[in-house]
């Protein structure tokens, strides 16, 4: 016949102590049986007085500190404050040693346990809190909340069951190389799956961008419709939906288009080398006059900014008071219109590319093509 377990041998020892004790001391045991009673009522008790003092998070936002504080006492499980009432009176109380062992086994592993919801149940309210400052997309969220329950909940409770086992005494080292092992192989198997998905949550977070955003991401531009575990869908401004990893999207520099206040915009313009000097000068006080008649636009600057193979570059920069890209499109467009108007009223003339043949002399100097036969003028 095998031998019984070392623990199961221990329990039936245990057993029977308990047993002597209720049959010779069960006034004793009475008494350390309403003493733990009582202590009890009064956790419970104490409970349900912080939780009213914390608040209702029905009454209040769900998402504050005090909020978090009541959803964690809501956690508090009654089997851990009976064993703590049990764990407080056996200290108190000379109970046998084999009971006051038992106790204190028994409270060490219901403490671990509440440790672990309570441990669970303030990440995902740090989580929770963290979107509601945020102003994430609760919709993604939520369905986050699902695979991070999931991982967070195996996460904790087995760090708890690692500790339970290692104050029993068990040699967890196997174990933990073994969870470790087995953590590494799935991690590897889907390193996609998690990096999208922790990508996700980056951006509900941190957002650089939420749904209805117009952004720009390498060469693509348009409009987040969703925002899912695995990918972003965006809809082009050619009309159809993209969909881009999560991961693949944070890797590339995001132009947020929905947070301008203003615009900026440069236009740059040429005009001919015949243009006189002294026009030349006043042209970008003639340019911002024209600017400044134009609704929502502020004028910045207009310089020469370079001599051309075609004519003297200028470049003009203005805003446009507006984050709208419709008023930004019109406001250019009347700015440009009233330069072309000005321009035309200074008899200043745009360039545009030309080229000029010169004939020459014998001597190598340019003549004027419309002289007469037989007589070359020099070229003016």
């Amino acid at each position: 016949m095998a031998e019984p377990l070392p623990f199961a041998s221990r329990g039936l020892a245990a057993i029977e102590r308990f047993a002597v004790w209720l049959r010779e001391d069960s006034l004793e045991f009475a008494v350390y049986c309403g003493a733990a009673a009582i202590l009890y009522v009064a956790l419970v008790a104490l409970r349900g007085l912080l939780r009213h003092l914390a608040g209702s998070p029905e009454r209040h936002d769900p998402y504050s500190w005090r909020e978090i504080l009541a959803r964690l006492l809501a956690k508090t499980r009654s089997f851990f404050l009976a064993a703590t009432a049990a764990e407080i009176v056996t200290l108190g109380i000379l109970a046998p040693p084999a009971i006051a062992t038992a106790a204190g086994v028994v409270f060490m592993v219901l403490a671990f346990v509440q440790g672990a919801i309570w441990v669970r149940e303030f990440v995902f309210a740090m989580i929770g809190r963290r979107a509601a400052l945020s102003g994430g997309d609760q919709t993604t969220l939520a369905s986050a909340m699902g695979v991070i329950r999931v991982l967070v909940t195996v996460a904790v409770f087995a760090i708890a069951v690692i500790l339970i086992l290692d104050n029993l005494g068990v040699n967890v080292t196997a174990l933990v190389a073994g969870l470790g092992i087995g953590g590494i192989a799935i991690g590897l198997a889907a390193q996609g799956i998690f990096s999208d998905l922790f990508a996700a949550l980056a951006i509900l977070f941190d957002r650089p961008f939420q749904r209805g955003d117009p952004i720009a991401v390498d060469t693509l531009t348009g409009t987040v419709e969703s925002i899912g575990l695995k990918t972003t869908r965006i809809r082009a401004i050619s009309g159809e939906i993209v969909s881009v990893s999560n991961a693949k999207l944070l890797e590339n520099r995001i132009h947020n288009l929905a947070h301008y206040n203003r615009r900026r915009v440069v236009v740059p313009f040429g005009i001919i080398y015949q243009t006189p000097p002294e026009v030349l000068a006043v042209l970008p006080a003639e340019i911002a006059a024209v600017v400044g008649s134009c609704d929502m636009a502020t004028f910045e600057r207009a310089h020469i900014v370079g001599f051309g193979a075609s004519g003297i570059d200028f470049e003009l920069v203005f805003y446009v008071e507006s984050a709208a890209l419709d008023d930004m499109i019109a406001v250019r467009h009347g700015v440009m219109v009233g330069i072309v108007r000005r321009f035309a009223a200074l008899d200043v003339h745009f360039a545009y590319p030309t080229q000029m043949g010169f004939l020459a002399g014998v001597d190598g100097k340019a003549v004027d093509p419309l002289s007469a036969p037989g007589e070359l003028r020099p070229a003016p």
